[in-house]
C-alpha cells in the first residue's frame, strides 16, 4: 500500500473562517541565541489543549521556529525552523519532523500517464462489486467523499464530473493549499484508483464505482515518494472536517520510521496530534474509512498500551485509531488475503482489496489497471458510507458507523489458513462468527446497510 512554503488565504467568508483553520502570524524576532544551519525542518507541534494562538505563536517563536499554521480546535501545529535546536528547546515530547527520521528513496514512482482512456465497458471484470452487493447502487451529487491520497486524476473520463474542485486541497505541506496543482496527481496513480472504486460514473463505459453520481474530493497527503507526514495527515483530516465531508477515506498508513512493532521515536507526538484531528473530523460528522495496512501484522493492542499505544506497539495511523473504521482486505474467495493486517478491536470490517495476483480493477490515469491491498478494500466501505449519506442525508458519523457494521454480512474466522501449505498456519483469528479480527462485523454490504439504517429511521 503507498504511504502512501505555501501560504495560505481562505478568503473572506466568515463561515469559512470559523470552521478552516488559518495560518497564524510570524512570531516576535526569535531570540539571538537561535542558530541557523541554513536548512529549513518542518515539524508537527502538539500543545495544551486549549492554548490560544497568540499562546502557541510566543511558545513556538521562544524555540526559535516559526510557526505556518495553528490548527485552534485541536491545539496543534506546523512550524519551521533552521535552529537545529529546536525540539529541543520546544520539547521533544511536543515536536516531531518526520523529514528527520524518513528512509532515504532510491527509487521514485513513474509519472502519471495522460493518454487517451479507451471507451469499451468493463465492469464484468470487477467481481469486486458483486462482492459488497453494490450492483445498480446510485448515489447523491450532494455528498462529497474525501480522498485523503496521491491525488485524483480530474481528467479521466469516470471521474470528470465527480471531482468537487472547490472541496480539493493539497496538504503535503501541512497547510491547505487550494491550488490545482496541489491536489492533482504526480507520480502516483494510487488516489485515481481509490477514487474510481468510490464513483466512477456509470456510463456503460470503463468500470463503475460503489456510489456513481457521489463526488470526491482529492486531498493530497501522500507525497511524490510514497511518504504521508503527519502534518500532511492531521491536514487532510482538518480540512475535511472543515468542508463537512460526511465521509473520508484514508488508504494509507502514516509511518516514516518505515519499520512496523518496532520502538518509534517521536511516536507519541504523532499518534496525539492524528489523535486528536481524528477525533475533532468525527464530531464534525466526518466519518474516516481506514485501510487495515499491508503488514501482515496484528494490530490487537497489547495489554500494556491501553488507551494510548507504547511506541513498541504495532499500531498503525489512523487504522488503529479508535474513531476510524478500519477494512482489511480478502481475496475473491472471500479469505483474509495474506499481506492485510488484522487484530480484534481495530478491524472493524472486510473489503474485496484481491489476492494472489486476481486484484482489483480501477481507474488510473490514462486508463485502468488492477492492484491489491487494503487501500482497495477501504473505498468499497467508502463507498456504501456514502450511498447510505445519499439516501439518508444528514446521518451522524456514528449513525454512519452504525449502519455499515449492522449491515455486513458476519465472517466466520476460517478453520484453516494456511496459505502456503507448508503446514503452519499464517495467522491467528481471534473472535467469533459476529465479530472477529480477521474481517470485524463482517463484509460490507451495501443492500444490508441501506436495509439497517432505513429500519432504523422505522421504514
Amino acid at each position: 500500500m503507498s504511504g502512501f512554503g505555501r501560504s495560505l488565504t481562505l478568503g473572506t467568508c466568515a463561515a469559512l473562517l470559523a470552521a478552516a483553520p488559518f495560518p497564524v502570524a510570524a512570531a516576535d524576532q526569535p531570540d539571538p541565541g537561535c542558530g541557523d544551519t541554513g536548512r529549513t525542518v518542518r515539524y508537527l507541534v502538539v500543545f495544551d489543549r486549549g492554548t490560544p494562538e497568540t499562546q502557541a505563536d510566543r511558545q513556538v517563536g521562544a524555540a526559535c521556529g516559526q510557526s505556518a499554521i495553528y490548527y485552534p480546535q485541536i491545539s496543534v501545529g506546523v512550524v519551521t525552523s533552521t535552529d537545529p535546536g529546536f525540539a529541543a528547546k520546544f520539547g521533544p515530547d511536543r515536536a516531531f519532523s518526520a523529514q528527520e527520521v524518513r528512509r532515504p528513496v532510491t527509487q521514485r514512482r513513474a509519472e502519471v500517464s495522460s493518454a487517451t482512456v479507451p471507451g469499451v465497458d468493463r465492469t464484468d471484470e470487477q467481481w469486486d462489486m458483486a462482492a459488497v452487493d453494490a450492483i445498480g447502487g446510485t448515489g447523491s451529487p450532494d455528498v462529497v467523499v474525501g480522498v485523503l491520497d496521491s491525488g485524483v486524476d480530474p481528467a479521466h473520463p469516470d471521474l470528470a464530473q465527480a471531482i468537487d474542485r472547490n472541496d480539493s486541497a493539497g496538504c503535503l505541506s501541512g497547510v491547505p493549499d487550494r491550488a490545482a496543482n496541489a491536489w492533482q496527481p504526480t507520480t502516483s496513480a494510487h488516489g485515481t484508483h481509490v477514487a474510481g472504486l468510490i464513483a466512477a460514473a456509470d456510463d456503460g463505459k470503463g468500470i463503475t464505482g460503489v456510489a456513481p453520481r457521489v463526488r470526491v474530493a482529492s486531498v493530497k497527503v501522500i507525497d511524490d515518494d510514497g511518504y504521508v507526514d503527519p502534518e500532511a495527515a492531521v491536514c487532510g483530516l482538518m480540512w475535511a472536517a472543515g468542508r463537512h465531508l460526511p465521509v473520508v477515506n484514508t488508504s494509507f498508513s502514516v509511518d516514516p520510521w518505515g519499520v512496523s512493532c518496532a520502538r518509534r521515536e517521536g511516536y507519541p507526538v504523532v499518534h496525539e496530534a492524528i489523535a486528536r484531528a481524528e477525533e475533532y473530523a468525527t464530531a464534525q460528522g466526518t466519518l474516516d474509512i481506514a485501510a487495515a495496512t499491508n503488514e501482515s501484522v496484528n494490530l490487537t493492542p497489547s495489554p500494556r498500551s491501553g488507551v494510548s499505544p507504547t511506541p513498541s506497539s504495532c499500531e498503525e495511523l489512523p487504522a488503529g485509531l479508535r474513531d476510524a473504521v478500519t477494512v482489511s482486505a480478502v481475496g475473491r474467495d472471500g479469505v483474509k488475503a495474506g499481506y492485510s493486517s488484522y487484530g480484534l478491536g481495530v478491524v472493524d470490517l472486510a473489503a474485496p482489496g484481491g489476492a494472489r495476483g486476481d486484484c482489483v480493477l480501477s481507474t488510473v490515469p490514462g486508463g485502468y489497471a488492477s492492484m491489491c491491498g487494503t487501500s482497495m478494500a477501504a473505498p468499497h466501505a467508502a463507498g456504501v458510507a456514502a450511498l447510505v449519506a445519499s439516501a439518508h442525508q444528514g446521518l451522524s458519523a456514528r449513525q454512519l458507523r452504525a449502519a455499515l457494521f449492522q449491515g455486513a454480512r458476519p465472517m466466520p474466522c476460517p478453520t484453516d489458513y494456511d496459505l502456503t501449505g507448508d503446514g503452519h498456519q499464517d495467522a491467528f483469528c481471534t473472535g467469533y462468527t459476529g465479530y472477529n479480527g480477521f474481517y470485524g462485523h463482517g463484509m460490507v454490504d451495501a443492500a444490508g446497510a441501506l436495509d439497517a439504517v432505513s429500519a432504523a429511521a422505522g421504514g
